[in-house]
């Protein structure tokens, strides 16, 4: 196993680029398939991209603040202390490749925003507390756990079809949770996946000469703003330092979420993440100058997400407005029969999630040509819609979209982790295929 890891790790140290050129790379190919397989000429697969470029900027945005405010939240004193006791429990290398992974996996199955920050913010703690773990590994097992995202409460293929006035209920109905997200199968690939990925991403530990470490000092986001004496504020500088305009502006937030939790349940989607996680950092701050310096210390790890989300809307919009994340279904359906249906659908969702990294936005093109099939060959739908739920997720592991808010809070590039996730990939792959097919 070591040797095929520190296969993929030379490989991506030496061909993976930075997640921005990686974006504007397969920007290329997409324009160069959609004019080989689709009708679409050179003027209007520009058009398709540049209709598409903008249209992410409310995910963009959403993306900035889960980075933004789970970071001002883990630097707070309470914060740091409470994750700080829990890595605590790590006293080997070994241990804490395990626990990062497990809190990642559960984190991310209750919710995928929550679980893609806690998992970075956390693994940075364990790097505090066991010196000799290797960083890349941790940071990639923090990672890893995000695969199980969509096989959870927060997974938007489930949640979808499980909502009135989807659009596809005149085809397929209202699919409730216990047929996909509590379904055997579902449940088999999710605990397999708990068990498994600590297991395998412990045996990946490098050798101690091949361990890279990093000084526990650097990895200091301590907020350090500057206090005056009370005798030579002015007016803006006490509320500047109010502890009470930030208990209050809390005291605000929090009413707010009482509310949604009283009339929703314990409903999570990342608006009601970033909220929480905002308010909290505002609370555990004390002062509102404090807060602040840390947002400023936050923002400066949002760049690649600020710039390169668009570039993939631009990919998504060529992949659907040409047809060719249609082509690259039907194929895979055509090859298909009533045993192998689940299984292509998983390989093809994960193909496509190359190109268009969002489960609602995949799901928009691939469910019409899914269900249909699905119906045809007799397969079962909520398998079929849960197929391209874990074909989403599978992939995510060696695509640097997602990762880019891990990667800002760990300061680590793309090519640092993508070796592990790449052996996480392969194994991960086996254990949702046997549940799709056998069970």
């Amino acid at each position: 196993m070591k040797v095929l890891v520190s296969f993929f790790n030379r490989v991506m140290q030496r061909y993976l680029p930075d997640p921005f050129l990686f974006v504007i790379i397969l920007t290329f190919v997409v324009f160069g398939l959609g004019l080989i397989f689709t009708d679409s000429s050179p003027y209007q697969m520009v058009q398709h991209w540049g209709t598409g470029f903008w249209s992410l900027l409310t995910f963009s945005m959403q993306m900035v603040l889960v980075l933004v405010t789970g970071y001002v939240l883990a630097s707070s004193a309470i914060f740091k202390k409470g994750l700080g006791a829990l890595a605590g429990l790590a006293k080997s290398p070994g241990q804490a490749i395990i626990i990062v992974t497990l809190v990642s996996l559960v984190a991310s199955w209750i919710n995928w925003g929550f679980g893609l920050v806690i998992g970075a913010l956390f693994a940075k703690e364990l790097a505090k507390k066991v010196e000799t773990v290797d960083y890349r590994l941790l940071i990639a097992s923090a990672y890893t756990g995000f695969i199980i995202w969509h096989g959870g409460f927060s997974g938007s293929i489930p949640l979808t079809i499980a909502t009135e006035g989807h659009f596809s209920q005149d085809l397929i109905g209202i699919i409730s949770t216990d047929q996909t997200i509590f379904a055997t199968f579902n449940i088999f690939i999710v605990l397999a996946l708990i068990v498994l990925l600590p297991i395998v991403n412990r045996l990946m530990m490098p050798s101690k000469e091949e361990t890279v470490t990093v000084d526990p000092a650097l990895l200091n986001d301590d907020v350090q703003a500057a206090t005056l004496e009370k005798a030579a504020m002015t007016p803006a500088d006490r509320l500047e330092n109010s502890r009470i305009v930030s208990l209050l502006t809390g005291i605000l937030g929090l009413a707010f979420l009482f509310y949604y939790f009283s009339s929703n349940g314990f409903k999570l989607n990342l608006d009601i993440v970033n909220f929480l996680f905002l308010f909290l950092g505002i609370l555990f701050h004390g002062t509102p100058k404090r807060f602040l310096e840390s947002v400023m210390n936050a923002v400066k790890g949002a760049s690649g997400i600020i710039i390169q989300f668009p570039f993939y809307a631009g990919i998504m919009g060529m992949m659907t407005a040409s047809g060719l994340a249609v082509v690259m279904s039907e194929a895979f359906v055509s090859i298909s029969n009533e045993f192998t249906f689940p299984f292509f659908t998983f390989i093809s969702a994960g193909i496509v999630n190359f190109f268009v990294p969002s489960g609602g936005g995949q799901w928009a093109v691939q469910a019409p040509i899914m269900l249909e099939a699905a119906k045809a060959l007799d397969v079962s739908i909520p398998k079929t819609a849960m197929a391209v739920a874990w074909g989403d997720a599978w992939t995510n592991m060696i695509q640097p979209f997602w990762a880019l808010p891990a990667l800002a809070i760990a300061g680590l590039k793309a090519k640092d982790i993508m070796g592990y996730c790449v052996f996480a990939l392969l194994v991960s792959g086996v254990v949702i295929s046997i549940g799709l097919l056998f069970l």
